[in-house]
């Protein structure tokens, strides 16, 4: 029982040190060099991508690698299709001129989202103990034997035969 304590313990920790992302509008600044970013494309951003990235990009995300005036190098993580699909990439770098770009994001730790996943975590784990949905792995045990009611008596020899 202590051991299944530990364990989902153990797993809580390690879901709420993930936590919860957000996009954030970065507001007219250029993003930071090495921080996950998304962009948004515009309609001739799709036209020059298309070819090279698929049809109907709507947002692009990944790790900002280099930036000028002109465009942004990203070793793109994701995808986003305009009717909400995501295609998911493994950081192969792609260059995205500046005037494709309609709004840049940052990616920000949420502290309220993280808080609310954790006490639901917290909630749902006390519910599991406290109703032992989790089984220990205890066995039934046999109901006693009433002895009152049984007779146990010396052992006796069969006649005819010697002790």
């Amino acid at each position: 029982m202590m051991r299944m304590y530990r364990v989902a313990g153990v797993a809580l920790g390690l879901a709420t040190l993930v936590g919860c992302y957000t996009l954030q509008p970065t507001r007219g600044a250029s993003p930071p060099v090495g921080e996950k970013v998304a962009f948004d494309v515009n309609d001739n951003g799709r036209a020059a991508l298309g070819g090279s990235m698929g049809p109907e990009i709507g947002q692009i995300e990944g790790r900002l690698l280099q930036k000028d005036t002109a465009q942004y190098l990203i070793a793109v993580s994701a995808v986003r299709t305009l009717r909400g699909g995501e295609q998911t990439w493994s950081g192969e770098t792609v260059r995205i001129r500046s005037e494709y770009v309609t709004t840049s994001y940052t990616r920000t730790f949420a502290r309220g989202r993280t808080l609310a996943l954790g006490a639901l975590g917290v909630g749902a784990l006390a519910f599991i103990v406290t109703r032992s949905i989790i089984g220990s792995g205890d066995e039934e045990k046999p109901a006693p034997i009433d002895t009152a009611q049984t007779r146990i008596s010396p052992r006796q020899p069969i006649p005819g035969t010697a002790p």
